[in-house]
């Protein structure tokens, strides 16, 4: 198997550039018209989240941007908040550093950190979703006991097949470094500990075989082992396009995710 071809999706998705642009467009908009509260969760310049607020005592979800913990920040993904604020959820959206600057393991641990301030700021596990990279954490910190639900949408669990791609050139995973990162292989979130029990695993009907093999692999690892897990293939949508639901209060995500975030 031609891993670079399945992982690589820039490449595999020729008009991404268009599809982040209208991330882009939708992000200033999203700003403009809620403008976003930027809290500081570490003394790092990237140590920073946006905070759209649905008000007092309401529910905050938080969002953990792909990139491949390589590319992206914060400001790319403002416009998925106007869908959650419509129904009553706020979101929260971290920056963290990024390869090759910093490795695996330091990004982690500062989504940890965030995680845990929106937590300490409304007294509740807050719902983590993510994509991509961010899909990954959102299961790492459902692992945790950090969340009270996670939906990863085209997630990475088992991050060794990234080792032979070009996309390691940054991140300089090897084999124990990547297996001690994957989520695939850390403890399953049965209820046993405290925290979130249900896993979400979303991907574009469209993506390459192995993201598909990726968030059913999860779902089927996780529920045989008392997690309530949920794999969906969304019809037509690419990796970049497999955001657009997030777009959209109407969507089915969208309703999923509030349905999480509401105590």
């Amino acid at each position: 198997m031609d891993l670079e071809a399945e992982y690589n999706n820039r490449a595999r998705v020729p008009g991404h550039p268009a599809v982040m642009q209208r991330w882009r467009e939708a992000a200033e908009a999203a700003r403009a018209a809620h403008p976003p509260e930027t809290l500081a969760y570490g003394p790092g310049p990237r140590e920073v989240m946006d905070v759209f607020s649905a008000g007092d005592g309401g529910p905050v979800a938080v969002f953990l941007h792909g990139g491949y913990w390589q590319a992206l920040d914060k400001d790319w993904f403002s416009g998925l908040a106007p869908a959650l604020l419509a129904h009553g959820v706020g979101l929260a959206i971290p920056s963290y550093d990024l390869a090759p600057a910093v490795r695996l393991g330091r990004i982690l641990s500062q989504v940890r950190t965030a995680v845990e301030a929106i937590r300490a700021r409304t007294g509740r596990r807050p719902v983590v979703f993510g994509h991509s990279a961010g899909g990954h954490m959102a299961a790492c910190m459902l692992s945790e006991g950090r969340a009270s639900a996670a939906v990863a949408i085209s997630g990475v669990f088992d991050l060794a097949p990234l080792i032979p791609t070009s996309l390691n050139a940054a991140l300089r995973l090897d084999e124990m470094e990547a297996a001690a990162l994957s989520p695939v292989h850390w403890p399953v979130p049965d209820g046993s500990t405290p925290g979130g029990t249900i896993l979400d695993c979303v991907v574009g009907g469209d993506e390459s075989a192995e993201f598909l093999r990726q968030s059913r692999m999860m779902v089927d690892l996780w529920g045989g082992r008392g997690v309530q897990t949920r794999y969906e293939a969304l019809p037509g949508l690419n990796h970049f396009t497999v955001l657009d639901p997030l777009f959209d209060p109407d969507s089915a995500l969208v309703r999923r995710i509030v349905e999480l975030a509401r105590p």
